[in-house]
C-alpha cells in the first residue's frame, strides 16, 4: 500500500465515536429529507398529472400548454418514486437538480421572483443527497455499462 492510500484510509476512518455518531445522524437526516422531498415532489407531480386547478393556473400564467404540465408532472412523479428506491436515489437527485434549476428560472422570469428561492434551496438538499448516494450511483453506472 502506498503512503497516499494509507493516509487516505486513515483519514476516512472516524477519529472518535462522537464523529461516527455525527455521521450517522447526518445520514439519518438525509434519509428523512429524501423521504420528505419524495412526498412533496410526488404530490406536486400528481397535481400536474390530474390537472389540479392550481397547476393549470400556473401553466396558463406561463403561457405553456397542458402538454408541458403533464410532462413535468410525469418527471416529478417518476423522480419522487426513484428517490424512494435506494439504488436510484442518487440519479434521481441529480436529475432533480436540473428540474429544480429550471423551476427556479421560471419563477424568476415568468412567475413570482421571490418564490425562486425555494427551488434553489431544494437544489442544495438534492446535491447533498446525490453526494451521499454517490457510491450507489457509481455502482449503477458500472452495472449499466457492463450490460450494454
Amino acid at each position: 500500500m502506498s503512503e497516499f492510500t494509507t493516509a487516505a484510509s486513515a483519514s476516512a476512518a472516524p477519529s472518535s465515536p462522537a464523529a461516527a455518531g455525527h455521521r450517522r445522524r447526518g445520514a439519518v437526516a438525509l434519509n428523512v429529507a429524501r423521504y420528505v422531498l419524495a412526498l412533496f415532489l410526488g404530490f406536486s407531480g400528481v397535481a400536474k398529472l390530474i390537472a389540479h386547478e392550481s397547476a393549470v393556473e400556473s401553466f396558463d400564467r406561463m403561457g405553456w400548454g397542458h402538454g408541458a404540465m403533464y410532462a413535468i408532472g410525469g418527471l416529478e412523479t417518476a423522480g419522487a418514486i426513484a428517490l424512494l428506491i435506494p439504488v436510484l436515489a442518487g440519479v434521481a437527485a441529480i436529475a432533480f437538480c436540473g428540474l429544480l434549476a429550471g423551476a427556479s428560472l421560471v419563477q424568476l422570469t415568468l412567475l413570482d421572483p421571490p418564490n425562486a428561492v425555494m427551488p434553489a434551496v431544494l437544489i442544495v438538499v438534492m446535491v447533498l443527497i446525490a453526494r451521499d448516494r454517490r457510491d450507489g450511483t457509481a455502482a449503477l453506472v458500472a452495472r449499466v455499462r457492463r450490460s450494454a
